[in-house]
């Protein structure tokens, strides 16, 4: 239990246990290699801490700085790192075979704008009693869909059906 406790804690001051260490400045100036102990001594003369930057450098990388200032850009990046992060939902669009033109383009214009946002869209229809022997005429217009994105999006899944519903998968086109 003390050891992973002691792994959880920064790498700062007198934690850093390596035999020689790179050193920069707070301004980025390169002081040198030199043993952790001298490190120590010179960020102390300054009033800052000692920080491990990296230890997967030959040799590892302390910086001089105040650890709080360090922290707070660690936590800062982390934060604008996930604000750019974007997941692909899917998105759905339902219709009939039997779908009038204006009812078609809206689920067109829905589906264009998913695309553009990044997501994934479903295109599904769905047969009711007899209408499922149909599904030539479905599949007509889930590739009618599919030619009128082609700018736009790249089938994923090929119009197939699945019980009562025929459904097909588009992604974003990569650029």
């Amino acid at each position: 239990m003390v050891d992973k406790r002691k792994r959880d804690l920064p790498q700062i001051n007198e934690r850093i246990q390596f035999p020689k260490v790179r050193v920069i400045g707070a301004d980025g100036e390169q002081l040198g290699i030199m043993s952790p102990r001298e490190a120590l001594e010179i960020s102390q003369e300054r009033n800052e801490d000692l920080v491990l930057v990296s230890d997967k450098a030959d040799p590892p990388v302390c910086r001089i700085q105040d650890y709080g200032k360090f922290k707070f850009e660690q936590e800062k990046k982390a934060r604008e790192a996930r604000k750019k992060q974007h997941t692909a939902d899917v998105k759905e669009v339902k219709m009939r075979y039997k779908i009038e033109d204006h009812d078609y383009n809206v689920r067109l214009r829905n589906a264009k704008k998913f695309l553009k946002q990044g997501d994934k869209v479903k295109a599904t229809i769905t047969f009711r009693g007899r209408e499922i022997q149909h599904t030539n005429m479905a599949e007509a217009l889930l590739k009618r869909l599919a030619a009128d994105l082609r700018e736009d999006a790249e089938v994923q899944q090929a119009p197939k059906r699945e019980g009562r519903n025929m459904m097909m998968l588009l992604s974003p086109k990569k650029e």
